[in-house]
């Protein structure tokens, strides 16, 4: 495959042409929203050349947008939606909430319920706090382990993921060299040790070296949810080195939490981190996020705790933290999660898709590879056109800088509008959340719309064959 030199907004293309001839509607919500929002959208992550879709509602594994237009939903609210769109269960759980109150700045019974549901599921948890976001929990629980160790130090992996805060933004997206990122102070920057995640000896003989970690993290999946997998073993070798050496081991399950398991990667591994970061799924789909783990940690934001070790206590105040909207829908939709092992059949059909999505590949000579883990799929499109076989593609062979470092945000761009073009909306890395709404006429569709896909970037001469 070629990429060519063009933005994906190119009029030449009959890709974005076509895209544009669907989707009049979201075009003009773009150029109202241009001259109000910064570029446009609300999120990086939903940016597109020339615009995105304006989505008008959604159920299920489906969603329509503002021209009508009915999508196969692989976005999947960026991972929350393991339960697909307006599950019934958790709109009633909603509705009854907004009816007797939204915020009382006071306690109440929800968020007890909520608590007692994510320290039975997820294994690390002895106890829990709630947040507002998954960034706003990954803040608090690199406070909590320099609180806890007395250390400053954070090591983290390069493509690691977890949020958007100062201390984790170098090496995340970008500056993976590990330089600082615009208007985040070198000094900050400096705090975190950057590490490759192919070799985890490094990081093993680092923790032997040094005496001002206060704690490593990682996302379980491997950079971006599984955009680059970690090598076998990697996560015990993490456990026994930060046992050994009393670094604190904050394992980022915002995305794998609920969905590799009911109770996490944490769960599936058999490894338990000192502290879990959720978000996404552990809400509902509603804003919200968690911190859970050791009670000897989250005591250092107990007030009674605190005052019985003659120490300060960690502040955590927040004002959305276990909203009560949130807190319902959390409730209900974790209760269906435990009840039903939602998070089984999700990753059943994600296996069904990715092997018929690599079938496509391999039916029409694409050099791509198709890969994921649990309930997610990821699309290698193969940028520098190497000689792979789709049908043997193994993604722990490639390496970072082939499989996040070296991706084309312009081919990733027409890949998603010819997919959308063809009713399916997937992420942009290209990849994508399969729920457990999705079945076998969504896999039928997908199937239909990568084949439609890559006919279209062979008639743009953007895709050699093998």
């Amino acid at each position: 495959m070629t990429a060519g030199n063009t933005t994906s907004s190119a009029t030449n293309s009959a890709i974005v042409t076509d895209y544009r001839a669907k989707t009049p509607g979201s075009g003009a919500l773009f150029a109202r929203a241009h001259k109000v929002l910064p570029s446009g959208i609300t999120h990086d992550g939903r940016y597109l050349d020339p615009y995105s879709i304006h989505v008008g509602k959604a159920k299920g594994p489906r969603k329509w947008d503002v021209d009508g237009n009915e999508y196969v939903d692989y976005f999947g609210g960026h991972g929350a939606m393991l339960l697909g769109h307006s599950h019934p269960a958790v709109v009633e759980a909603v509705k009854k909430q907004m009816e007797i109150g939204t915020h009382y700045g006071s306690s109440h019974e929800l968020e007890v319920r909520w608590a007692e549901l994510v320290c039975e599921l997820i294994p690390s948890a002895e106890k829990v706090r709630f947040t507002a976001s998954g960034t706003e929990a990954s803040h608090m629980a690199i406070r909590l382990a320099r609180a806890y160790t007395g250390k400053d130090k954070i090591v983290r992996f390069v493509g690691h993921f977890h949020g958007w805060h100062d201390n984790v933004a170098a090496g995340a997206t970008s500056h993976y060299d590990g330089t600082t990122t615009t208007g985040v102070p070198q000094g900050v920057t400096d705090l975190s040790i950057l590490m490759p995640a192919d070799d985890v000896s490094k990081t093993v003989k680092l923790l032997g070296e040094r005496d001002d970690i206060a704690c490593v993290m990682f996302e379980p999946s491997g950079a971006s949810w599984g955009q680059v997998p970690l090598p076998p073993g990697f996560i015990q070798a993490l456990r026994d080195a930060t046992t050994k050496h009393g670094v604190v081991m904050i394992m980022d399950e915002v995305i794998t939490g609920f969905r590799w398991s009911m109770g996490g990667a944490q769960k599936v591994l058999g490894i338990t981190p000192d502290l879990t970061i959720l978000a996404k799924i552990v809400a509902g789909g509603l804003p919200g996020g968690a911190v859970a783990g050791k009670r000897d940690i989250l005591d250092y934001i107990d007030h009674a705790a605190s005052a019985a070790k003659k120490r300060e206590k960690v502040s955590h105040p927040g004002t959305y933290n276990a909203n009560p909207l949130s807190a319902a829908a959390a409730v209900a939709a974790l209760t269906l999660l435990r009840d039903e092992d939602l998070a089984e059949k999700a990753n059943k059909t994600a296996a069904t898709l990715r092997a018929a999505l690599r079938q496509v590949l391999v039916e029409e000579s694409v050099p791509w590879g198709i890969y994921g883990d649990s309930s997610t799929f990821q699309i290698y499109p193969n940028p520098s056109g190497e000689p792979l076989d789709p049908a043997t593609f193994d993604a722990q062979k490639m390496g970072f800088a082939k499989l996040k470092g070296a991706r084309t945000p312009a081919l990733s761009g027409k890949i998603r509008m010819a997919l959308m073009t063809h009713g399916v909306d997937v992420m942009g890395s290209p990849g994508g959340f399969v729920s457990s709404t999705h079945g076998a006429d969504e896999i039928e569709r997908t199937v239909h719309a990568l084949r439609m896909t890559v006919r279209d970037l062979k008639a743009e001469r953007e895709l050699k064959v093998a």
